[in-house]
């Protein structure tokens, strides 16, 4: 646990006793504030109680008397489409308003570093897509490095339930908008942003909202390095605005998987799979991704770009990053290979692809798909992967989206509506066969049959597990 600092002995309240609410209030705690804390859930409250908590209802102005601080978590709207009532609250009362990400980067630097040989840095990544597979891909390489390392905030652990800092210790961050909008304090050392695409735009008030949120950790953080995506405007704007007045572009490295960077500036972009970094005009270094099974299509190599981009900011050798990245396994549910049937079909489980930019991605990786797709819709349905049915071989449509994809996708592709994913899988199996890939990447969200999108791909997993080889 990483002990707060600067609230000793003052009132912090609490909002939201979720993973991040709990992680902040023990860590609150920890270093001496009066924490008390509310929840609008009878549950949370009790789990919060049954760890000593004092709980106080925040809808009472009593409750309020001598909080200096709320700190409140991600999943809580705090500006659109309307702040939580808690949160106006708190703003009418004068107190000051946080969250986590906040609180960490005011506490994790102490007088221990004094004695450090080389000081703690931290990597923060965010973006609309791949943040999970970057964070864990860039902490597989660093440790394969050598490297002491630690991973939190939406991937691994809490950004308060991490431990204090150790010599040398590199800590990677995978961070949303709903963190970075917030956050009252921003201090990476290296600032990853991989892409920017319609999503949460009811949390932002818009594209302009969503893109300021996330560029806040570099405009706010002043990072020494920032490894920027340029394959999207916001992504170019950003460079060009964190880049120095010179022809070498620091400290920006810019990364891409749709076009080649050269020059003099620090470049890292993939191209027919293969991974280039060029700086001062020379290749330095190239890897080739193609045969790395668990880094498969354009969207696996941007991450991959962006995981090299940080490890050389970070002083790790290109042969090293090489060696890395051929033993990473991949994260569950995100183009995670499982293996091969019995008939010889390639296995990929992608069930957090829940929107149809997700899924594109999984859908151009692969071709003679076996594609099991469907669940609660986002607006538009599957409109957008039309232009993608010819890689189909036959689509296997499932939840209640089911009769609503079939339609959509008409005469386009073969396809079947089938009641779960059990009888998806059993149909893939049947059908598919080698050259064949089995793959779901579901293009909906879980909640019509499952809490969340890892039972989603834990289904799978169970279901197609009887066929591996």
């Amino acid at each position: 646990m990483l002990p707060v600092v600067g609230y000793r002995g003052t009132k912090v309240a609490v909002l939201g006793l979720g993973r991040s609410g709990l992680a902040a209030a023990r860590a609150l705690r920890a270093g001496r504030a009066d924490v008390i804390c509310w929840d609008d859930g009878a549950a949370a409250r009790q789990a919060a109680a049954d760890e000593g908590f004092d709980i106080l209802d925040l809808n009472k102005d009593a409750s309020w008397d001598g909080v200096v601080l709320l700190v409140t978590s991600p999943g809580i709207a705090h500006l659109y489409p309307e702040p939580h009532p808690l949160i106006a609250k708190a703003w009418s009362m004068g107190v000051a308003v946080d969250n986590d990400v906040g609180l960490f980067f005011r506490s994790y630097g102490d007088e221990s570093w004094a004695r450090f040989d080389a000081a703690p840095r931290v990597v923060c990544i965010t973006g609309s897509n791949g943040k999970s597979t970057t964070t864990a891909l860039l902490a597989h390489v660093l440790r394969f490095a050598g490297k002491p390392v630690q991973v939190g905030g939406n991937i691994g652990r809490g950004l308060l339930d991490l431990d204090p800092a150790e010599d040398g210790e590199v800590v990677v961050l995978e961070l949303s908008s709903y963190q970075t909008d917030l956050a009252r304090s921003l201090a990476p050392d290296i600032a990853v942003f991989l892409n920017l695409v319609p999503d949460h735009l009811d949390r932002h008030g818009g594209m302009g909202g969503y893109f300021a949120a996330k560029r806040r950790l570099f405009s706010e953080g002043g990072p020494e390095r920032a490894v920027i995506g340029v394959d999207q405007i916001e992504g170019q704007y950003l460079a060009n605005q964190m880049r120095q007045e010179h022809p070498s572009g620091e400290p920006v490295i810019k990364i891409s998987t749709l076009r080649k960077l050269r020059g003099a500036e620090w470049s890292v972009f993939a191209r027919k799979g293969f991974l280039s970094e060029w700086r001062k005009g020379r290749q330095i270094a190239t890897i080739d991704l193609r045969e790395m099974q668990s880094l498969p299509g354009a969207h696996n190599h941007e991450n991959a770009c962006a995981a090299y981009a940080a490890a050389r900011s970070l002083g790790v050798a290109p042969k090293k990053i090489k060696e890395a990245m051929e033993t990473f396994r991949g994260l569950p549910h995100r183009c995670q290979v499982l293996g091969r049937t019995e008939t010889g079909a390639l296995v990929v489980n992608d069930s957090k692809a829940t929107n149809t930019d997700a899924a594109e991605k999984a859908l151009l990786a692969f071709e003679s798909i076996h594609w099991i797709a469907g669940g609660r819709a986002k607006d538009g349905g599957i409109t957008d992967l039309m232009p993608l049915m010819e890689r189909v071989a036959h689509a296997y449509l499932i939840g209640e989206s089911a009769g609503a994809f079939a339609a959509q996708i008409g005469d386009a592709a073969p396809h079947s509506v089938l009641g779960d994913i059990s009888a998806a899988v059993g149909a893939a199996v049947k059908a598919s066969g080698e050259g064949d890939v089995i793959l779901l990447s579901p293009a909906a969200a879980s909640f019509d049959q499952f809490p969340d999108f890892e039972a989603r791909g834990a289904a799978f997993v169970a279901a197609i597990e009887p066929h591996l080889t």
